[in-house]
């Protein structure tokens, strides 16, 4: 539970109370590897902060899953638009180590927010960075190369690339496997 108090603490102070109330709702779940978080069509009725391990947001398809996040250790994950909406998700949350997370109903979330001094300004802090981390995202893919969105995620998270299978990374940046192998050749 350190973990996930430290992280809250980096975005505003929770006093003693709000985290006894906050931290009564966690529970936590270890995965294993390749475990489905939350399958497509399916309504997202949790968020999980990760305190162990590593999962990806990807649309699956037949020939090929469309890879379009990855998340670590000490930080969030949820389909964020379903969860919001409590309407089914069009993408799927699977772990692709063995995980351990904290996760929190939505209805109880709801709870920290109407009894807590802080649920509500972490609330909106993390919808803050969730925002941002996609626009980002968006803007990466509309104005950059394969190689600069490569050399980007390479710079940025570095641990990803020791970490996650190549036809992920290509999926993740838009190319098939074989583009990526070239872009590879070419940088090195």
């Amino acid at each position: 539970m350190n973990e996930i108090r430290k992280f809250i603490e980096n975005i505003t102070p929770m006093n003693d109370s709000d985290w006894k109330f906050f931290s009564s709702k966690l529970q936590e779940v270890k995965y294993q590897k390749h475990a489905i978080l939350l399958k497509s069509g399916e309504v997202e009725d949790h968020l999980y902060f990760i305190k162990k391990g590593m999962v990806r947001l990807y649309i699956p398809r037949e020939e090929s899953d469309l890879t379009f996040g990855f998340l670590f250790e000490n930080e969030f994950v949820t389909a964020y638009d379903s969860f919001l909406t409590q309407m089914p998700s069009e993408y799927q949350i699977e772990t692709l180590l063995e995980t351990t997370v904290l996760k929190i109903s939505h209805k109880n979330l709801q709870e920290v927010y109407e009894r807590t001094n802080s649920g509500n300004i972490i609330g909106r802090k993390m919808a803050e960075n969730m925002f941002l981390i996609k626009s980002k995202r968006e803007l990466s893919l509309l104005s950059k190369t394969a190689e600069e969105r490569y050399l980007d995620l390479f710079s940025e998270r570095p641990k990803l690339l020791q970490q996650i299978p190549l036809k992920y990374i290509a999926s993740y940046i838009g190319v098939t496997p074989q583009a990526l192998s070239r872009i590879r050749k070419r940088i090195t």
